[in-house]
C-alpha cells in the first residue's frame, strides 16, 4: 500500500487543513497520513510519489474531495 503524504505551507496557516484531511482519510479509509510542513503556499496530497489533490489557483480541495481522490488513485 502506498503511503499518503500531505505537504502543507506552515507559514500560510494550512496546518489545520492538513490535519483535517488526515483525520478524514483515517476516518473514511483507515489510512494514516504523513504531514510534512513546507512553504511557498504548497498544499498537496500525495499517494506514493503521485499528487492526487492540491491547491491550485486559490481552490483548496475539501476533505470529501481529498478522500475521493485518494480512493480513485488506489484503484
Amino acid at each position: 500500500m502506498s503511503d499518503v503524504t500531505i505537504v502543507y505551507c506552515r507559514p500560510c496557516g494550512y496546518e489545520k487543513r492538513a490535519k483535517d484531511a488526515a483525520a478524514a482519510l483515517r476516518r473514511h479509509l483507515a489510512l494514516e497520513s504523513h504531514l510534512v510542513p513546507g512553504k511557498g503556499g504548497v498544499f498537496q496530497v500525495k499517494l506514493g510519489d503521485r499528487i492526487v489533490a492540491s491547491r491550485s489557483k486559490g481552490h483548496f480541495p475539501g476533505t470529501d474531495e481529498i478522500v475521493a481522490a485518494v480512493t480513485a488513485a488506489r484503484h
